[in-house]
């Protein structure tokens, strides 16, 4: 699946595939190393086994094995979030693909745009 880009021309939201990264990266290689180690600790936590435990993907709502799903940061770190338990959820591989690098507001936006498109 390829990435969409948002671009605002006149109040007007337009998806395409970029043809490159358009998000604005921070990287700091100190910081992200960091970052992933904290997520790899917390993966091993019994906080993160309780959490996907239930089996259901935050952005999609289905049902899984607990095994299945992905360890996702809702703001991604390279948009400024953090390894931290407020700001990292259980979802689906497809759904962790699909969002990417998508903040939040973009990612309900673009699920918004499939739902208008779906309806003709």
């Amino acid at each position: 699946m390829k990435d969409l880009k948002i671009e605002y021309r006149n109040d007007i939201m337009k998806f395409k595939e970029p043809e490159q990264p358009s998000h604005p990266v921070t990287y700091d290689p100190v910081a992200f190393k960091k970052e992933k180690e904290k997520s790899r600790r917390l993966r091993q936590s019994a906080w993160w086994k309780k959490k996907r435990s239930s089996g259901i993907c935050h952005y999609c709502g289905q049902k899984f094995k607990p095994s299945e799903l992905t360890m996702d940061h809702v703001i991604p770190l390279s948009r400024g979030g953090h390894s931290s338990k407020e700001n990292i959820v259980p979802c689906c591989r497809e759904c962790n693909t699909k969002k990417n690098y998508l903040l939040p507001v973009e990612w309900a936006e673009y699920l918004e745009q499939l739902r208008s498109d779906e309806k003709g």
